[in-house]
């Protein structure tokens, strides 16, 4: 049994997987960890898959990583004290489950929708040491976590999932440009994809994601 910082989901690995993954997933805004729990059956067999529930309460079964608020000219202010406790116990808690099923942080992977992409990204970029690779979906990069990214010789191996939906009203198509335009400048190996889509994961852009996780962890898709 994980004893883990944050409340989770776990999907435990095939036990017949001799060199198992982790994958952990965090869901976006309004939501709760059985959103993205439900993409596990998709999830190849080698992979644990931890889906977890952000801290800060919204509602009943609503729960966000942080709360913001949208000012006039459409940017948006975050709280940051959250933004940070957040940061921190997804750290801790992706550190803690790799400790806790004996997993190296190069089979490591975090992803996350909307806001829970913002965590995913930020962990990939200011604590590579625990990770492998992010996968991130129609999010955003956090102006706060730019000056925090660590530095590029501890980026070197890590890679990156990033895709966005060209009708996305609630995060613009923009967002992903500045982080894929962000990425680039760093040594890790981005791979960005464009859906005719919302602010949603069709099934498209989740079989691509699939294949894509399949590949970095050394089996066929």
């Amino acid at each position: 049994m994980l004893d883990l910082p944050l409340t989770f989901l776990h999907r435990p690995a095939d036990p017949a997987c001799a060199d198992p993954w982790l994958l952990v997933l965090m869901h976006g805004v309004g939501s709760n960890e059985q959103d993205l729990f439900g993409l596990a059956p998709h999830i190849p067999g080698h992979f644990h898959v931890l889906s977890l529930r952000a801290p800060h309460r919204m509602g009943p079964g609503a729960y966000a990583w942080f709360d913001f608020s949208v000012l006039p000219d459409g940017s948006r202010r975050i709280h940051e004290p959250q933004e940070l406790a957040s940061r921190e116990a997804v750290a801790q808690t992706v550190e803690a489950a790799a400790q806790q099923l004996g997993l190296a942080a190069e089979r490591t992977v975090v992803g996350g929708f909307s806001q829970g992409g913002i965590m995913a990204l930020s962990t990939l970029l200011t604590r590579p040491h625990l990770l492998r690779a992010a996968m991130v979906w129609h999010s955003r990069l956090l102006a706060q976590v730019v000056p925090l990214t660590a530095p590029a010789e501890a980026l070197v191996g890590r890679a990156l999932w990033l895709s966005h939906g060209s009708q996305d009203a609630v995060i613009p198509l923009a967002q992903a440009h500045a982080i894929r335009d962000h990425v680039a400048a760093l040594p890790i190996a981005l791979t960005y994809r464009e859906y005719p889509s919302a602010h949603e994961i069709r099934p498209a852009e989740l079989a691509d994601t699939v294949a894509w996780l399949a590949a970095l962890s050394g089996v066929a898709g």
